[in-house]
């Protein structure tokens, strides 16, 4: 079939942390992007599908979608039977896997080199002609309930960890406003021409990337995505609504509640910059210095010298557009939440009053550095790092700049970030509560 490129052709190399990520770009006349990184060193190549759709793009009354989409596309296409496609995976040596966000959706499949025209054929077929019929409809239905039955609904701090308990307090107008998983009651009401109709709006070569990672080469790559992914007709524009929070500018205390602990959890979040935002290095690396790990500031503190704490959970939503940005402890018997506010606001002020110490951002950026390095040394973590490089943050060789862009950061530009983000009328408190079973 005869190739046709659109206009734009950008090959990046650049130095992120000794060594170069390259990698070459170019869209299809469909509106598809593609990514190529070659790396021949082990004969192993990813093949991923970013999708521009998660759960901030549904609709009230009409919730869930994009992540029963996750579970939906691996029901079969026209060429793939269902129940086909893990075994057919599973025959060629590969592995796979999905997953959703509130921003995207993405699949992925492993595969010896030898098998990157499967790859490449089998995301293609899902895009070009997923099944969607009511069978496969009501089994992913019931694969959803047992999903939401394990992680939120008798999970302890299910509701916390997955984000039930905070984004209905934070968000107040966009999408970000309800969890990923949404409501069974939008999945059971929902008629099959509107999974079908979800699917044809956003699950298009116009709203979605494609990278192949690995050992290949890349005139046959793109021959390969050519004939496979090239005919695949262009989906109507996706116009994506970028809708404003209102600034929060009144403390919001709120009670949740969780039959599935034993032990209260105190929450204060904020809600600051999203992944397109330059301020989002700052926000990791204050996230960094507070509490993760052993050596942060929160665990020292409340853990080790006073000895106010069990533990201190790491969990932050970093999104498209916005952060919710969170300190939670979970206290000993006898430390009330009041004390803790108290204690964790005289943290807050410090570092917006003082400089953090040059030795402790050293060793962020160095922690940083390694988690960096960590990321991305598996072929299939790479792979969704480019395309989230190209679909959240607007610019894959934000790949090659991360560790430049958190060195650009000032121990001052930290402080001042505390000092914008973090005050009392801008935090949400969240009391955790146990619940009796009922």
């Amino acid at each position: 079939m005869k190739k046709f490129f659109m206009p734009f052709l950008f090959v990046g190399s650049a130095l992120v942390w000794g060594q170069q990520i390259e990698f070459e770009e170019y869209t299809l006349p469909n509106g598809l992007h593609v990514i190529l990184h070659q790396d021949n060193s082990t004969p192993v190549v990813t093949t991923g599908v970013m999708y521009h759709v998660g759960s901030k793009d549904e609709q009230v009354g009409k919730t869930g979608f994009a992540h029963f989409f996750e579970h939906l596309l691996f029901e079969g296409t026209t060429n793939i039977k269902r129940g086909e496609w893990f075994k057919i995976v599973s025959a060629n040596g590969g592995n796979n896997g999905a997953d959703t966000s509130q921003d995207r959706t993405y699949y992925y499949e492993n595969f010896p080199s030898n098998k990157l025209e499967m790859g490449l054929w089998m995301e293609a077929d899902r895009m070009r002609q997923p099944i969607i019929n009511q069978i496969g409809v009501d089994t992913q239905k019931e694969v959803v309930k047992e999903e939401k039955r394990y992680r939120l609904d008798n999970s302890p701090y299910g509701k916390f960890y997955y984000g039930g308990a905070i984004v209905p307090h934070i968000f107040k107008k966009s999408g970000y406003r309800w969890d990923i998983i949404g409501s069974f009651e939008d999945l059971n009401s929902a008629k099959l021409e509107d999974f079908k109709y979800f699917s044809q709006k956003y699950y298009v070569p116009n709203n979605a990337v494609l990278v192949v990672a690995g050992d290949f080469k890349k005139d046959e790559a793109k021959r390969l995505i050519d004939k496979y992914f090239g005919v695949i007709p262009r989906g109507k524009d996706v116009i994506k609504e970028v809708i404003t929070e209102d600034p929060i500018t009144k403390e919001i205390r709120v009670t949740e509640y969780d039959a599935n602990i034993q032990i209260p959890l105190l929450v204060i979040g904020y809600r600051t910059p999203g992944f397109r935002s330059k301020d989002i290095y700052a926000l990791n690396i204050l996230s960094n210095y507070l509490k993760k790990g052993k050596s942060s500031v929160l665990y020292k503190k409340y853990i080790d010298d006073k000895k106010y704490a069990l533990q201190i959970l790491n969990r932050d939503f970093t999104l498209e557009d916005y952060t919710i940005f969170s300190l939670a402890i979970l206290p000993k018997e006898n430390v009330s939440f009041e004390k803790l506010e108290n204690e964790l606001q005289l943290d807050i002020e410090k570092i917006q009053k003082e400089l953090i110490s040059e030795e402790d951002y050293q060793k962020i950026l160095n922690s940083i550095e390694n988690d960096i390095i960590s990321s991305k040394s598996r072929m299939e973590y790479l792979t969704e790092a480019l395309a989230h490089a190209y679909i959240l943050e607007g610019n894959t060789n934000n790949i090659n700049e991360e560790l430049k862009n958190y060195k650009s950061v000032t121990r001052e530009d930290l402080r001042d970030f505390a000092k914008k983000y973090f005050n009392k009328n801008q935090r949400l408190i969240l009391h955790y509560l146990p619940e009796a079973k009922k």
